[in-house]
């Protein structure tokens, strides 16, 4: 059994402190992973520290979901993934595998609830540990394949932030012929302009102020809008088909529902720390639809992945030591970063 390096969390109020951990040898369809690049997304923050309301926390804590790396060894009965292969791993490591979601390709709405990366507990009965680590041993069905046209420090983030908003542009369909709006633009949302953009849509981007509207038209954006000005809620009622929530902050439900057109969703993607409140009429009046998505399985995963590689889109991103993780946890709160920090685990 392994040992290796690796940056924890004591507690919900101490800062991440080097460590070691054991990793599996792999078993017959398990590869293990060397973690060349582990983005920082904000629910490693939250899970750390204890802000969400549900699960149990276990301490210590190594984090991490946002996992690109090189294949170091495998299995004897591994088939998809050879020594060298360029590969990643995102928000879970296995799944019941058993039912009706699992089967349809749906891992990340297992039935029986997935094992996530970190802060979970795995078939061999030991706690998962994610990313922030030189070495991650993996079942091979939950390990994905990064295409050589992506650069793995690029694609670590892909792993959540990615394919968090190409689910739900995927299953409500964005493309040609439809207005699209992504609220925010932090570490999910300006990969939800990205990817909107790819797909074909007008893409709109909603954040607080302004200060980020350069970039939005970089990444694609057609429009951008200030949620501080009033007239924005005004001027654009009714003109959405779908619009895409990436950001914790309470918000005006009703408000944002009013955007919407004729059978337009809108869809919660960041996760607000209070209740969302919203009118029953805001839905009625046009037929309006609320939702919410979670990432996406293994099958759509690895389409994002070849998407984003074909089309040129990695995440906007900056490489930090991991002697730097706690300050740059701290600029995540603050909001600081434009618009993921990446460790080099090599720094480990």
């Amino acid at each position: 059994m392994p040992t290796v390096r690796a940056y924890a969390v004591p507690s919900a109020t101490e800062p991440l402190v080097p460590t070691t951990i054991e990793r599996r040898e792999p078993g017959p369809r398990e590869v293990l992973i060397a973690i060349k690049f582990a983005g920082i997304c904000h629910s490693d923050i939250h899970t750390a520290r204890g802000e969400w309301e549900w699960g149990v926390i276990s301490y210590p804590m190594v984090v991490g979901h946002e996992i690109a790396g090189i294949v170091e060894a495998v299995g004897s009965e591994v088939t998809k993934y050879a020594a060298g292969d360029r590969v990643g791993v995102g928000c879970f490591v296995d799944s019941c595998r058993m039912c009706a979601n699992c089967l349809a390709g749906e891992e990340q709405y297992c039935l029986e609830g997935y094992v996530d990366t970190y802060n979970s507990i795995g078939r061999d009965g030991q706690p998962t540990a994610g990313g922030y680590s030189t070495h991650i041993t993996v079942e091979e069905n939950y390990v994905l394949r990064i295409p050589d046209g992506l650069g793995l420090d690029v694609a670590a983030p892909l792993l959540c932030a990615g394919i968090t908003l190409y689910s739900p542009l995927k299953n409500w369909e964005a493309g040609p012929g439809k207005q699209i709006a992504i609220v925010g633009m932090g570490g999910l949302g300006h990969m939800g302009v990205k990817i909107a953009h790819a797909l074909g849509a007008e893409v709109s981007v909603i954040s607080h102020s302004l200060k980020k509207q350069d970039d939005a038209y970089r990444f694609g954006a057609n429009h951008y809008y200030a949620s501080s000005d009033k007239n924005t809620f005004e001027d654009l009622k009714g003109r959405f088909d779908l619009i895409i929530s990436t950001v914790s902050a309470d918000l005006d439900l009703d408000a944002y529902l009013a955007l919407l057109a004729l059978d337009g969703t809108f869809v919660v993607a960041g996760l607000p720390a209070d209740p969302m409140n919203y009118k029953p009429g805001s839905l009625v009046a046009f037929r309006r639809r609320l939702a919410g998505t979670k990432n996406g399985g293994i099958r759509q995963t690895q389409e994002m992945l070849d998407f984003c590689a074909e089309h040129g889109l990695g995440s906007e991103i900056e490489i930090i030591p991991a002697e730097r993780i706690n300050e740059a946890w701290d600029r995540v709160v603050a909001s600081d970063v434009r618009y993921r920090f990446v460790i080099d685990t090599s720094t480990i």
